[in-house]
């Protein structure tokens, strides 16, 4: 079977961000995985100078486009700010529309406190919505994220992650095939088939 196309979107261009070393890791997870051809898009790296907004950037940024026309899932890291996600992820995900339609988003949220970013992943759902992506139920948590991980960036509680890496993984998995077959099987006036 062909490998399921899968990026992963690095919420935030913050400074300091403790979520790029939790990107980092589900990055080598995600590689590792046999079904999985994945790449990351960071938003220090897209094309964005705040002059403009929306699907007029699409165009300036055609190599994350065409990444999510092919796309058969993705995953989207997001850090909790103040209770809510980041603008550079808003901006990121408001640069496509029709792209989204019909395919999966598992998240995994990003916090300094207890809750692990939860509050920000239900901020995200209504989003996620709009855009007809298909959020999976089986997020992924990093609370006190500043705790978890070693001066050089390895996972302390590896083990533990792992157990919660497969069950987030496999569920996204399970959804982006299931999506992929409909949109290629099923006739719908929301995307091409």
């Amino acid at each position: 079977m062909k490998k399921l196309f899968i990026p992963i979107i690095l919420g935030t261009a913050r400074q300091g961000r403790e979520s790029e070393k939790v990107a980092k890791w589900i990055l080598k997870k995600v590689s590792e995985h046999p079904e999985i051809e994945t790449r990351i898009f960071d938003p220090r790296e897209m094309d964005y100078d705040f002059q403009d907004e929306g699907q007029n950037l699409k165009e300036k940024n055609t190599d994350y486009r065409d990444a999510i026309i092919r796309a058969d899932g993705l995953i989207v890291i997001v850090p909790e700010y103040n209770r809510g996600y980041p603008g550079s992820l808003k901006m990121i995900l408001d640069t496509l529309l029709k792209e989204y339609i019909h395919k999966p988003v598992a998240t995994v949220g990003v916090s300094s406190g207890i809750i692990g970013g939860a509050r920000v992943i239900e901020n995200l759902l209504p989003v996620y919505r709009e855009l007809g992506l298909m959020a999976s139920f089986t997020d992924l948590f990093f609370p006190k994220v500043k705790t978890k991980f070693d001066e050089k960036g390895n996972l302390e509680e590896e083990e533990k992650y792992n157990k919660r890496f497969y069950g987030f993984i496999t569920e996204l998995l399970w959804v982006a095939k299931t999506l992929k077959w409909g949109r290629e099987n099923v006739e719908s006036k929301y995307h091409p088939n």
